[in-house]
C-alpha cells in the first residue's frame, strides 16, 4: 500500500481548506470566477505588495514611460543604467495595471473588448516589458527572489487564475520548508549557549505565524486572527534580540556577539521570506553556512 501523498491532494485539516506540496499543507482557496475583474484585482494587490519589497524610488507613474524610457537609453554609467532600468520596469508595470484597469472599466461599462484588441496586446506588451527589465531590480534588505516576485503580475494576467494559484501554492510550500530550514538552524545556535535559551520559544512561535502568515491572503477573512499573532510573535522575538544585545560581562563576548547577530538576521529573514512568499534559496544558503561556520568554532574564539 503506498501512502505516499500526491502533490495536489486537497484536504480539510482542523476545519481549514488545505493542498498539498512537496511535503506541506498550503491553505487552499475555492476559485468560483476567471474573470478580468479578477485578473485586475490580483495584479492590483500583487503589484502594491511587490513594490512594497523592492528598493524604494522605481514605483514610477505609467503615464511616464516615454520620459523614463529616453533617459534610459541614453544612461552610460553603468550603475545609474542599472538603477534607472529599475524605473522604467516600474513604469511598464503601472502602465500595464493602467491599461488593463481601463479595459476592466470599459467592461463594466458594456463596452466588449476582444483579447485580439490592440489594448490588450500593449497591456501584454507592457507587463513584458517589465519583467525583462526586472533584471535591474534589487529587493530590500539584499535579498534574492526579486524574479519570482516581480513575475507574478505577468503571470497573472498571462495565465488562468488556477494556474496561477497552482504555482503559487508550489512557491509557498517551498518558501515554508525555507522558514523551517532558517528555524530549525537558529534553534541549534540558541541551544548552542546557555545565554540564548529563553528566545528559543519566541523563535519558535515567529516560524510558525510566518508560515501561516505567508500561506494567508489579505482578503480573507482569517487574516484578522493571523496578521495580529504575526505580528505579536515578530515583536516579542525582536524585542528580546534588543535585550540581549545588552548583555554584559561575557567571558565569550566576541562569541556572543556573532550568535546575536546571527539570531537577529535569523529573525529578519523569516519575516522577509513571510513577507515575499516566494523562496530565496542564495540568501537561506549563505544565512545556514554562517550558522554552521559558528556552530563548528571553538566557544573562545570568534573565527575559525
Amino acid at each position: 500500500m503506498n501512502d505516499e501523498i500526491k502533490n495536489g491532494t486537497i484536504k480539510e485539516i482542523e476545519g481549514k481548506p488545505c493542498i498539498y506540496f512537496d511535503g506541506y499543507w498550503v491553505r487552499h482557496y475555492q476559485l468560483h470566477s476567471n474573470t478580468l475583474a479578477d485578473k485586475k484585482q490580483m495584479i492590483d494587490q500583487l503589484t502594491r505588495r511587490v513594490f512594497h519589497n523592492v528598493e524604494p524610488g522605481i514605483n514610477t507613474p505609467g503615464y511616464r514611460v516615454e520620459e523614463i524610457k529616453s533617459i534610459y537609453e541614453k544612461e552610460t554609467c553603468p550603475a545609474k543604467k542599472r538603477v534607472k532600468g529599475a524605473m522604467l520596469a516600474g513604469s511598464f508595470l503601472n502602465r500595464g495595471r493602467d491599461i488593463l484597469n481601463a479595459i476592466v472599466e470599459l467592461e463594466e461599462a458594456g463596452v466588449k473588448i476582444e483579447t485580439n484588441n490592440e489594448l490588450f496586446d500593449e497591456c501584454g506588451k507592457c507587463f513584458m516589458e517589465a519583467l525583462e527589465l526586472g533584471k535591474n531590480i534589487k529587493l530590500v534588505n539584499g535579498i534574492d527572489g526579486v524574479n519570482e516576485l516581480w513575475g507574478e503580475p505577468f503571470r497573472v494576467f498571462s495565465l488562468p487564475i488556477e494556474d496561477f494559484f497552482q504555482s503559487r501554492y508550489i512557491k509557498i510550500a517551498q518558501t515554508m520548508a525555507e522558514i523551517d530550514l532558517v528555524t530549525d538552524k537558529l534553534i541549534t545556535v540558541i541551544e548552542h549557549s546557555s545565554d540564548f535559551s529563553a528566545i528559543k520559544e519566541k523563535l519558535i512561535e515567529l516560524g510558525t505565524a510566518s508560515k501561516l502568515a505567508c500561506e494567508t491572503l489579505r482578503n480573507d477573512p482569517t487574516i484578522f486572527e493571523i496578521w495580529p499573532r504575526y505580528v505579536v510573535a515578530k515583536e516579542a522575538f525582536e524585542e528580546y534580540a534588543i535585550d540581549i544585545s545588552q548583555v554584559k560581562g561575557t567571558k565569550e563576548r566576541l562569541k556572543y556577539m556573532e550568535g546575536y547577530e546571527l539570531i537577529k538576521d535569523g529573525g529578519l529573514l523569516l519575516t522577509v521570506l513571510s513577507s515575499l512568499r516566494v523562496p530565496i534559496p542564495k540568501s537561506v544558503k549563505i544565512y545556514i553556512k554562517k550558522c554552521d561556520e559558528y556552530l563548528i568554532c571553538p566557544s573562545n574564539e570568534s573565527t575559525c
